[in-house]
């Protein structure tokens, strides 16, 4: 694991409360809106385009999330930016979370174009928002809070981070 992975899986451990699930402790919902609001503009901006939006996901520690349309986008495939409610974490996937194992495996199929990438992370990084790597977020959940487990489906830290419950 390279040091940056190694810096945010210590971050992840640190943010995962077991007894906060859904939102952290001092979660505020209205800097949670205003703050997206400002990442919506500065991506229609970069993009030259709307980005529809979801926002206060029910029953889930992601926050919402920002769609870059495919006809904005180099490759012609959609850039979906999701938000958690935990430590202003945020990952960035090509069509949508999952659809790819992370953005190298979309670039190398060339469904993801490297620019593209670059003003969205760009955008995340100047509000202060954490990007996460899709490959680690999809790793096997390790950590203390009860997230449900039937024993054939293991947890991810994206279920604990971006999930619902």
């Amino acid at each position: 694991m390279v040091e940056r992975e190694a810096d945010l899986m210590m971050l992840l451990r640190r943010l995962d409360d077991p007894e906060r699930l859904e939102w952290p402790r001092g979660y505020n919902r209205r800097e949670a809106a205003v703050l997206l609001q400002r990442l919506v503009a500065r991506l229609e901006d970069g993009f030259a385009t709307l980005c529809p939006t979801e926002q206060d996901t029910q029953d889930s520690s992601e926050y919402g999330r920002v769609v870059i349309p495919a006809e904005a986008t180099v490759c012609g495939t959609r850039i979906v930016v999701s938000l958690s409610k935990f430590g202003s974490l945020a990952l960035v996937s090509a069509d949508n979370p999952g659809a790819f194992l992370g953005v190298e495996e979309a670039q190398a199929e060339g469904e993801l174009d490297a620019g593209d990438l670059a003003k969205a992370v760009q955008a995340l990084t100047e509000l202060g928002y954490v990007v996460v790597p899709e490959e680690l977020l999809t790793s096997r959940y390790d950590g203390p809070s009860p997230l449900r487990w039937d024993g054939q489906w293991q947890p991810s830290w994206w279920d604990r981070f971006f999930g619902t419950f």
